[in-house]
């Protein structure tokens, strides 16, 4: 890739991605292009322009995705009732795609020959990232410097950009101990005393949530109002997507939710041990659920059940971009026409409790049907008589021959 002369590199402003734009100027003699997106983790992003500049940048995209990713990424995903192997709701993996979409189109609108990120080789975000590129666009090419380098440590960085008089701030307070990444959905932890999966997450490592041990003794009630399986508003006020996520995210961490501490199977082969805080992502999966089971036809809920899994991976693995990602998505977001309505829920010391769920009129539940008072004639008993014999026939059948 000698011919490369303009780089798109998704920058934080922190040490690798100071490093790497330097990097990518002396091995490649190229010009760079800093992209650094808010997806609401909750940091200040202005800092990056600075750093960018004082290191030479003349094109820098600062860019507030915030709603964006919410509506377009982690909507559609809840739709799904989405779980990575039973746990982990995918905060990091449904981030990727819509930074490797952006790098694509800054690289064209700059006429930038690549793009960049410091993802590391034994991670999931560089399979994420790079899949993403190549469905959007076939032709891009891709530096991930961390398979190039020969820098493989925090203190062989740190020297570099010593060298290099590059600026970071890495003498000034304590480092947390963790690596962490942060988004509008979760937070996570990896690293430190963590790689032994027996040991116990220290308590002053959670920044979201207190610990249900000392959140409120009084329940906190909401009310999510949903439309098509998103929900619009809390507690009777509209509110946009990103706005939802932040509202949950305030009210799950005030009373101890979405702490989960995981051992997950990597795409690229190992297992890997991480702590999450995602207190609005667990409010809304237990809420649409029980939005589903009033307003969903039941065969129509267990098909999704089924496919989920499949789901969750292709989010995992880095195929948001796939065919048969959209094609999963179309059929879900079809299933959703009819979840409409209202679930009450009572949030206490570490629990999502569901206290209620309402629909107008989309709801499947009829109380003339279910009741076990006088139906009225809505049913008729004596008709699953039939219904069973007919059901058991094959198995009898099979009982007569083994006997």
């Amino acid at each position: 890739m000698s011919d490369i002369k303009k780089v798109v590199l998704a920058y934080s402003g922190g040490l690798d991605t100071s490093v790497i734009l330097k990097w990518l100027e002396e091995t490649y003699d190229c010009e760079v292009v800093t992209f650094t997106a808010d997806i609401g983790q909750g940091e200040e992003i202005e800092p990056a322009r600075a750093k960018a500049s004082a290191m030479g940048v003349s094109e820098i995209y600062i860019e507030d995705l915030t709603e964006e990713f919410a509506r377009d990424y982690v909507f559609p995903m809840f739709r799904a009732n989405t779980l990575y192997e039973g746990e982990y709701l995918l905060g990091t993996s449904i981030a990727r795609p819509l930074i490797s979409k952006r790098l694509v189109e800054i690289a064209r609108e700059t006429g930038a020959d690549a793009i960049a990120h410091g993802a590391t080789g034994k991670g999931n975000d560089q399979v994420r990232f790079e899949l993403g590129a190549y469905a959007l666009n076939p032709d891009i090419r891709i530096i991930a410097p961390w398979r190039e380098w020969e820098l493989g440590s925090r203190e062989t960085l740190l020297a570099y950009a010593d060298q290099h008089g590059i600026p970071v701030e890495h003498k000034q307070g304590k480092k947390s101990p963790y690596s962490m990444d942060a988004n509008l959905l979760h937070i996570s932890y990896e690293g430190g005393v963590l790689e032994d999966p027996w040991a116990e997450p220290e308590e002053d490592m959670w920044l979201w949530t207190v610990s249900p041990e000392k959140a409120p003794d009084e329940p906190t009630y909401i009310e999510l109002g949903f439309e098509r399986g998103d929900v619009v508003a809390i507690d009777g006020e509209s509110m946009s997507p990103a706005r939802v996520m932040e509202t949950l995210n305030r009210l799950g961490g005030a009373n101890g939710i979405g702490r989960t501490d995981i051992v997950e199977n990597r795409y690229v082969g190992m297992k890997s041990r991480g702590c999450y805080e995602t207190p609005a992502g667990t409010i809304l999966l237990k809420a649409h659920r029980a939005m589903e089971s009033l307003t969903l036809d039941r065969e129509a809920a267990h098909l999704k059940d089924e496919l989920m899994p499949r789901y969750a991976s292709l989010v995992y693995n880095g195929y948001w971009w796939s065919p048969e990602r959209t094609l999963l998505q179309q059929m879900i977001d079809a299933s959703q026409e009819h979840v409409n309505g209202e679930v009450r829920l009572k949030l206490y010391k570490g629990n999502v409790i569901l206290v209620g769920r309402r629909s107008a009129s989309d709801s499947l539940f009829d109380e003339r049907i279910a009741t076990f008072e006088e139906d009225e004639g809505a049913y008729n008993q004596k008709d699953a008589e039939g219904f069973i014999k007919l059901n058991a026939l094959r198995m009898r059948i099979a009982s007569r021959r083994n006997k």
